[in-house]
């Protein structure tokens, strides 16, 4: 089992800044991929990030350029830096561990808000 809490949400401004942290605890080991899902109001939960085993990153159009993931192995923490936010991210953020051959972890979500 792997336990996942999510951190670092709030409400900001148009053009801030956020740092959202994922702290895994539990039988943390075989991770395939570690990544960030959003869900706004009325829509469907979408992807955002990823980081691989082998420390490959990938992020979904709507934030290259401006959203960056991390992992902190001797913390066992995740992170998505987010700069220059957009009222469209506005979200539930989720950060999910995708074990090899095995289930999938998600956390129970950090709510971010952009708005003036």
């Amino acid at each position: 089992q792997v336990q996942l809490v999510e951190s670092g949400g709030d409400l900001v401004q148009p053009g801030g800044s956020l740092r959202l942290s994922c702290a895994a605890s539990g039988s943390i080991f075989s991770i395939k991929s570690m990544g960030w899902y959003r869900q706004a109001p009325g829509k469907e939960r979408e992807w955002v990030a990823v980081i691989t085993d082998g420390g490959r990153t990938d992020y979904a159009d709507s934030v290259k350029g401006r959203f960056t993931i991390s992992g902190d192995n001797t913390k066992n923490t995740m992170y998505l830096q987010m700069n220059s936010l957009k009222p469209e991210d506005t979200a539930v953020y989720y950060c999910n561990y995708q074990i090899v051959l095995g289930p999938s972890y998600w956390g129970q979500g950090t709510q971010v808000t952009v708005a003036s």
